[in-house]
């Protein structure tokens, strides 16, 4: 989670200027191709409606001229779907600045006893926001993610049996 797209120096929450609220991926293209990510990312959106501030503008920020065909493409894919333009923007990659800790990994930290064994295996900020287990039961917490896929991944989240249980019953308690 964190800032990017805009003029403002060192932009925080409070001070965020042009800035957009964004986030970053990391990713192995051995592991998963940027045009799937481009998938999961228009169909987790409503690319029909248009942003009402910088802040929270839907946007694509792009690296390079490949990301930025390939960004292309998946929009238009999408506009013909849908049969009306999107717009979400297509923008160059400026750079990235890191949102303060209170906002990484959000829903994570309003679960006091999770955010507790996480803080745990991970003193340091750094270590939290880049932990992929923790990226995992955000998710989880945000609604995404089956209680089957967490049946599978449990050991390499790395939390107790008591912390299992709770992220388990938080994913049933979604499918009511």
């Amino acid at each position: 989670m964190g800032y990017t797209g805009g003029t403002t120096r060192d932009p925080t929450y409070r001070t965020m200027g042009d800035h957009t609220e964004t986030l970053q991926i990391d990713f192995d293209p051995g592991k998963i191709a940027y045009d799937e990510l481009l998938d999961i990312f228009w169909a987790s959106h409503d690319p029909l409606r248009g942003s009402w501030s910088a802040q929270y503008k839907a946007a694509v920020f792009v690296h390079d001229s490949e990301q930025k065909q390939a960004a292309e493409r998946s929009r238009d894919r999408t506009v013909s779907v849908l049969g009306r333009p999107a717009r979400t923007e297509i923008l160059p990659a400026e750079r990235f600045y890191l949102a303060e800790g209170y906002h990484q990994k959000y829903r994570l930290q309003g679960v006091r006893e999770l955010a507790a064994e996480f803080a745990e295996m991970y003193p340091r900020v750094s270590e939290f926001v880049d932990s992929t287990a923790a990226a995992r039961v955000n998710g989880y917490l945000d609604g995404y993610g089956s209680l089957e896929l967490l049946e599978r991944e449990r050991e390499r989240l790395g939390l107790t049996p008591a912390g299992v249980q709770l992220l388990r019953r938080r994913v049933e308690g979604r499918r009511r």
